[in-house]
């Protein structure tokens, strides 16, 4: 298949739907209006070491895979396989972040509300890592199975489920 049709047909992927719900649910965290509910000095300085640490995992996420990543559920084509620094420990570094920063967030802006929309968030991060996790394995095969089965698809859930 030639590269710009490899590339449309990733792109017209019916999971990348969740791409945009991510996006969407993102927005409406940093947006969403309304006065803090609480706001101890202790709650801010939780929230900033969730914002940095998310903020760091993510940002490891990105710099591993530099010039191969792409929003959307598939791989890049002819990227290799990253497992080595911040993927030794997680496949999915960048949800990871984002959740833990989010986090950082919520916590932060002191509202109930978003804690339902982070946890809106989780599910979408989740669903997306499972529907990459599909992809993955039809471009790499056994050696993405055998990185799986070592390693947590976020925290948890070593494997192929």
């Amino acid at each position: 298949m030639m590269g710009s049709e490899a590339e449309e047909r990733r792109m017209r992927d019916r999971a990348n739907w969740l791409v945009w719900a991510q996006f969407l649910l993102l927005a409406l965290l940093v947006l969403w209006p309304g006065e803090r509910m609480w706001g101890a000095p202790w709650v801010t300085a939780v929230a900033v070491v969730l914002g940095v640490a998310g903020v760091a995992l993510a940002g490891a996420g990105i710099a591993a895979l530099g010039r191969d990543l792409v929003p959307w559920v598939a791989p890049k084509p002819g990227a290799p396989l990253r497992t080595a620094g911040i993927y030794r420990f997680t496949r999915n570094p960048i949800y990871l972040g984002i959740l833990v920063a989010a986090a950082g967030w919520v916590l932060w802006r002191g509202r109930v509300e978003l804690l339902v929309v982070w946890l809106l968030l989780a599910i979408v991060l989740v669903v997306k890592a499972h529907a990459e996790q599909r992809r993955l394995i039809d471009a790499y095969g056994d050696e993405y199975r055998e990185y799986a089965a070592r390693t947590p698809l976020i925290l948890w859930g070593r494997g192929i489920r």
